[in-house]
């Protein structure tokens, strides 16, 4: 039994869980926590500037790395509230993110007391789980339940508040075994009569599609997926925001589908016999809930590791309750011996036509004069982004429109705020993914309004020689609003224009390095001299301001137009 205060026990666990960064802002309420891991030089800490954007840190460290992520808020009241919105982004992206919050001291709470609000009450929706741990000697318990609950299907965030009396008390505190050894990981299999069923169902259709989703994505198995389609000989699609679930240049890859993804992958799913949804919810962004962008006659067979997702936007012919990857492969097996697939070869053949006519015209009709268009920003970025590059979005018309507009070469290529739509996430998110994988290129993509929330980041990139590299969409307004103002509400425009400093030269302040992109012909150049500078680094790229596009306009029907 080694005596050692509550933060030396806090910081012991995450040894124990071979947590390998922290994220997050120092804080009164948590100093034994942050004096222990002075000690853990296994641990590096990367202080940020706003607890927000460290919980996207984490996030992205998670999703990257496939561990979970933990960001600390070192200050209980305002330091944990600012973990809120990181945490409703993490909780919508089903991301492992560990948030631990500083508390005030157990014996002032329903006092009023100096920064008090009730952290248990706040974190519960926004998280898995949260705990308030009671005493020093259940410090490690709690904390290796968080971890236990973050990393359990379906993944997602958890929040430990960690009173600052406990945290100073000491306690006699067994040596930590490792974790590791003692959770279950096998991740469930479909039954085999299930699969039969999928099987003979896949087997006798004429138009089948399998929709790649998260589910599949984060198992980072794409090859899985691949071998499937190969077998079945069917077309592939992702589901919005995983575009990088299947890799690009896969021929039988159609792309993202739903009212956000190109009209070829979109139209498979429309016009599918069968359509397999293989780790994915068929939830808002794929569909809109709607038959517009679902065959309404096609059987469904649905594969899901949270049951309770099986069949509840859509009724389904076959729901199977387990891991995509692995009934992915188990459907590989049953389906060798289904080889003639020729009903299928004509459905396939036309597909793949039409999207390679549909890549051909996305060139030919990028507008490249100036000033800059979107589609001509889009080409530019597809010649300079390495393949190996993982790419960072925010939420926003320019972004959505760059989700299926770039390309994405591997598994773990694509991050995004996916249903929680949140502007701000990329740059911070990108330093994460940064983090987690820093043998590749990162490029995170915002508009001038989500960057100017996050750009003191900057300070952490630089400080901690974080060198990733944001390509700042700069159109002097707040996009999606001011599209929506002119279609909808006669150009009454109000709150959509906004004025930001050169972000290039903001950057050379804080020691990055920027750059500058007044023309379409500066981007390319300009990208790679960022990915080269060796530093944090900023590309400024001025777009036209009159390129506003609606994407929602479902949510405007009731106003014509």
């Amino acid at each position: 039994m080694i005596p050692m205060s509550g933060g030396q026990a806090a910081v012991e666990a995450l040894k124990a869980e071979k947590t390998t960064h922290v994220f997050g802002l120092i804080g009164s309420a948590t100093m034994e926590l942050f004096d222990a891991l002075y000690d853990a030089p296994e641990i590096r800490f990367i202080g940020v500037r706003d607890e927000r954007t460290g919980t996207h840190m984490a996030d992205g460290f998670a999703r990257a790395s496939g561990k979970a992520g933990v960001v600390l808020a070192g200050q209980n009241g305002p330091g944990a509230t600012n973990l809120v919105t990181g945490l409703g982004q993490a909780k919508a992206a089903f991301s492992p993110v560990v948030a631990l919050a500083g508390m005030l001291a157990q014996g002032h709470v329903y006092r009023d007391a100096f920064q008090e609000v009730d952290q248990q009450a706040l974190f519960t929706p926004v998280t898995k789980k949260t705990w308030t741990v009671p005493s020093a000697d259940r410090v490690t318990e709690i904390m290796a339940e968080g971890f236990r609950h973050a990393m359990s299907p379906r993944r997602g965030p958890v929040l430990v508040n960690m009173p600052r009396n406990v945290l100073a008390a000491q306690t006699d505190q067994p040596s930590m075994s490792d974790p590791m050894h003692t959770r279950a990981h096998s991740t469930p299999a479909g039954a085999s009569d299930q699969i039969g069923q999928a099987a003979k169902m896949l087997a006798k259709a004429t138009r089948p599609v399998i929709v790649v989703g998260g589910g599949l994505k984060s198992t980072f198995e794409s090859d899985v997926a691949c071998r499937l389609a190969e077998t079945l000989h069917a077309p592939m699609v992702t589901s919005p925001g995983h575009g990088d679930a299947v890799p690009f240049g896969h021929p039988l890859n159609a792309g993202q589908m739903g009212p956000r993804g190109n009209p070829v992958a979109s139209r498979l799913v429309r016009e599918a016999d069968v359509i397999l949804a293989l780790g994915t919810r068929l939830g808002f962004n794929a569909t809109f809930y709607s038959y517009d962008n679902l065959n309404r006659d096609a059987e469904i067979i649905q594969v899901e590791i949270e049951p309770t997702a099986l069949g509840r936007h859509f009724p389904i012919s076959l729901g199977i309750w387990a891991d995509a990857a692995q009934v992915a492969g188990q459907l590989v097996t049953a389906l060798e011996m289904h080889k003639d697939r020729a009903r299928a070869d004509a459905w396939v053949a036309g597909f793949q036509s039409d999207h390679r006519a549909r890549l051909a015209q996305r060139d030919a009709e990028a507008i490249t004069t100036h000033p800059t268009q979107p589609s001509g920003l889009f080409q530019a970025l597809r010649r300079v982004i390495p393949k190996n590059a993982a790419v960072t979005m925010d939420a926003g018309t320019l972004c959505l429109q760059a989700t299926d507009a770039l390309e994405y070469h591997q598994t773990g290529s694509l991050f995004t705020p996916l249903d929680f739509g949140l502007v701000g996430f990329s740059f911070a998110c990108g330093l994460g993914v940064k983090c987690a994988r820093p043998d590749r290129p990162v490029i995170s993509l915002m508009g001038d309004g989500g960057f100017g929330m996050t750009a003191s980041e900057l300070a952490t990139a630089v400080d901690y020689g974080i060198n990733t590299v944001t390509v700042v969409m700069n159109n002097q307004c707040w996009g999606a609003e001011k599209a929506y103002q002119r279609d909808f509400f006669n150009g009454r425009y109000i709150g959509a224009d906004i004025r930001n400093p050169p972000y290039d030269k903001l950057a050379d302040l804080y020691g990055a390095k920027g750059f500058c992109a007044d023309r379409l012909g500066d981007v390319g150049p300009a990208v790679e001299a960022a990915l080269a500078c060796g530093k944090p680094a900023v590309v400024d790229v001025a777009v036209d301001p009159n390129a506003l596009y609606s994407f929602r306009r479902d949510s405007f029907t009731h106003r014509g137009g």
